[in-house]
């Protein structure tokens, strides 16, 4: 069978989040949104197959997500695409599986798989109200710097990102690429030009965020979206790291004021990063999304 893949659109957002909400999870990448403005940076295409969604990831090693849709349709759909791999002489992977995902896997294929999770990978999901709350011992640190961020700034303001102070939100995350390198680093790099294309196409991927002033102007600012019924996902949040407090207070103050109905927050993994590991660590997740890579056992065993 041929498969046409192509390219996300803008157009493709109906489409695309008809399949998404089929599933509900709690993976970050699960959005139109945070896939189409990656697709420019690992080269997403995608294809609907037998009334299931399917992404194919064409940067480096070649990798599908696991499918979205119909379940009943499922089996039909990886020995589809199976074949399509042999066809092309590509090995057959999935990427970003989680457990649940694998454990269908294993209910449709027993014993044909092999998974691989990546600690990097993992998402870290956070109980919203013990957010925005901040009580107890554990969170003292956190609310520390709230209230240092509050007394050196007295005329501090929460707004909702809108579209009269995207441009402003611009220029700061501009201001931010420039003091933080992002052009000599190559990760850095891309995830600000994620952040700008997120804020120049804001409205039309209908994404929530919030901004942070101080003295009037804009010190930190945020963007997430609904993941599932019950999970808001922040994909994005950026402050002036000499503003100290900013961070944690655009953190609750998002999460206040926009996402205060969900039960869950999800901001993604780490990356790796063990900086980035630290800080999220210390808000206490109540749980981790665990995501790994698929290969056949067969595979396996030829290695």
């Amino acid at each position: 069978m041929e498969i046409k893949f192509r390219k996300l659109e803008l157009e493709d957002q109906e489409t695309i989040d008809r399949f998404f909400k089929m599933r509900q999870t709690r993976s970050c990448e699960c959005t139109f949104a945070n896939t189409y403005l990656w697709s420019r940076q690992y080269k997403v295409e995608f294809a609907v197959v037998e009334e299931m969604l399917v992404l194919h990831y064409i940067s480096g090693k070649r990798r599908f997500a696991f499918p979205y849709g119909n379940k009943e349709n499922l089996k039909k759909v990886l020995k589809l695409l199976m074949a399509w791999c042999r066809e092309k002489g590509e090995t057959f992977r999935l990427a970003m599986v989680t457990p649940q995902n694998f454990a269908l896997l294993e209910e449709l294929f027993p014993g044909q798989f092999v998974i691989e999770y990546r600690r990097d990978a993992a998402d870290y999901v956070y109980e919203t109200e013990k957010l925005i709350r901040l009580a107890g011992k554990k969170y003292h640190g956190k609310k520390n710097h709230i209230n240092k961020f509050q007394k050196q700034h007295p005329d501090w303001s929460y707004e909702p990102l809108s579209g009269e102070n995207l441009e402003e939100c611009f220029q700061m995350a501009l201001v931010w690429r420039r003091e933080n390198g992002c052009e000599r680093d190559p990760g850095k790099n891309a995830e600000m030009c994620v952040t700008l294309n997120a804020l120049r196409l804001f409205e039309e991927l209908k994404l929530k965020g919030g901004v942070l002033r101080a003295g009037g102007r804009i010190v930190a600012f945020t963007i997430g979206e609904a993941v599932c019924e019950d999970t808001m996902v922040v994909h994005i949040e950026k402050a002036f790291a000499q503003v100290e407090g900013a961070y944690p207070m655009i953190n609750q103050q998002f999460l206040l004021h926009e996402a205060s109905e969900y039960r869950y927050v999800n901001r993604e993994d780490d990356a790796g990063q063990e900086g980035l590991r630290k800080a999220k660590l210390s808000y206490h997740p109540a749980f981790m999304v665990e995501k790994g890579t698929v290969r056949m056992k067969s595979e396996e065993e030829e290695a």
